[in-house]
């Protein structure tokens, strides 16, 4: 097989490397990553909103969700949900804006995989898909399309 075959494909693969082609060059790994920064930006700051009335006073109901349903070992009931709150107001915003977006997104995978391990074991799908959205930003950064990008944060 020659380059061109490869490349190009030949009978039943070519209608396929066609839309390989073109979908490379119309969805720049940069407008990809914005995408997915701003996904799972909206999953865990809509969750955060969930947790607080007004600006961001913490709900009664909230703090009864940390000592009841949640129940994370080594933090204290109250403590868990004032920073399990505070990071799905913090760090998806951050990853809109593209700035820090390393750090945000280890700091998301992070909180990810302790509602996985000690909240909701059984949902391994839907976090494995938010994992999904934040492993490419933790490998690559925020892109072109990023304030990290215009101040050089790697």
């Amino acid at each position: 097989m020659n380059y061109v075959e490869k490349t190009h494909g030949t009978g039943w693969r070519a209608p396929f490397a066609m839309l390989a082609r073109v979908s490379g060059m119309m969805l720049p790994l940069s407008f990809l990553l914005l995408v997915q920064r701003i996904g799972i930006a909206a999953i865990f700051f809509l969750s955060g909103r969930t947790k607080v009335e007004g600006l961001f006073t913490i709900r009664d109901s909230t703090t009864y969700l940390f000592e009841e349903e949640y129940a994370l070992p080594l933090l204290a009931p109250e403590t868990a949900a004032y920073m399990a709150t505070a990071a799905e107001h913090l760090f998806p915003v951050l990853l809109v804006l593209g700035l820090l977006s390393r750090a945000s997104a280890g700091a998301l995978l992070g909180m990810t995989l302790i509602i996985q391990i000690f909240v909701y074991p059984d949902a391994w799908s839907t976090h494995l898909s938010w994992a999904g959205l934040l492993l490419p930003i933790l490998a690559f950064g925020g892109g072109k399309l990023s304030l990290d990008n215009l101040f050089r944060i790697p």
